[in-house]
């Protein structure tokens, strides 16, 4: 069995081969029951979350195993880690033999997760972006906030990047990573302002409230929501999923643990049938995706157990053959 460091993901994948990928699992499918999600209860009230997501099935890179796989991703949410300088999310993926059983690989979770989110957002964005869209807004300056950056930017023409953040510093910190990987980006003060000018707003934080106000934004915009993960949490108001054609990862998920999703469902404000299309739809040519550039589009993402076992079975397979 290998043991797959961050690193050895990063070796491994590339934005526009992660996003490729992901567009021939979600044409072709697989196994992916609703995911575990699981209060852990804590005495000082700061309660944690754990998540398990398993996915099976035999789609493959070339040459890989002809039984194809099984993957489970267990991940865990402390939302109070920030304050002692470690990540909220962290997790670990089990890559298992489709036929046997077998241990293949243990995968570093956090670092396949940020791929592989950002790479969904990305394949949604190929469909749902403007072919032109130059201007990113990335809010939130967690770990996922440079990957959002580089997997849109490698499927759109992005030459202005602008990071947001409750905590200016952070977004800075952001932008300077970023400037030296050759983007052109800075942190940015009013998000307010950002919200007017961007054409793909990219929201990656844990925000009980909405901070993308649909009002300010401007036609042909796209809005990629990927952190709200729970009921409780939105980063969007009202306004934006009333002007937007609204599409998600999974309708099973994001029906379900997306407050962004769940609570107009449930004011009115949405209707189930107003939900375009997922990604699996999308991906199969069952239904569109943008349809003109004034259109304003909204793309939610959970997290699909399949975008985990797609990605994890092409690190496997990338570093398998490297090491042999």
């Amino acid at each position: 069995m290998l043991t797959i460091s961050a690193a050895d993901v990063d070796r491994a994948l590339t934005f526009p081969g992660l996003v490729e990928t992901l567009r021939e699992a979600f044409a072709k499918g697989a196994v992916q029951p609703v995911r575990h999600h699981h209060t852990v209860e804590r005495p000082d009230g700061a309660d944690a979350t754990l998540l398990l997501m398993p996915a099976w099935g035999d789609f493959k890179a070339a040459g890989t195993s002809k039984d194809g796989h099984i993957g489970v991703k267990i991940v865990t949410v402390a939302p109070d880690n920030n304050a002692i300088g470690k990540p909220a999310v962290m997790g670990l993926y089990l890559l298992l033999d489709g036929a046997t059983g077998e241990p293949q690989a243990l995968i570093d979770g956090q670092r396949l997760t940020q791929w592989r989110t950002a790479c969904a957002s990305a394949l949604a964005a190929t469909w749902l972006a403007r072919e032109d869209a130059s201007r990113l807004l990335v809010v939130g300056a967690g770990a996922l906030a440079p990957f959002l950056a580089k997997a849109h930017a490698s499927i759109r023409p992005i030459d202005t990047i602008r990071i947001w953040n409750r905590t200016h510093a952070n977004a800075e910190k952001v932008a300077t990573q970023l400037q030296a990987d050759g983007f052109k980006a800075e942190a940015a003060t009013s998000l307010d302002t950002e919200l007017a000018e961007a054409d793909i707003i990219s929201c990656a934080t844990i925000s009980p409230v909405p901070l993308v106000k649909g009002r300010l934004l401007k036609p042909g915009a796209h809005v990629d929501l990927v952190g709200g993960f729970t009921p409780e949490l939105r980063e969007s108001d009202d306004d934006t999923v009333s002007r937007a054609r609204v599409y998600v990862d999974t309708r099973a998920g994001a029906t379900k643990e997306a407050g962004d999703i769940v609570q107009p469902l449930a004011s009115g404000v949405l209707k189930q049938d107003a939900i375009v299309a997922d990604l699996f739809e999308l991906a199969r040519g069952a239904k569109k995706g943008r349809e003109s550039n004034k259109e304003i589009t909204l793309f939610k993402s959970v997290g699909a157990a399949l975008e985990d076992l797609a990605a994890g079975i092409a690190v496997y397979e990338a570093l398998r053959q490297h090491r042999l």
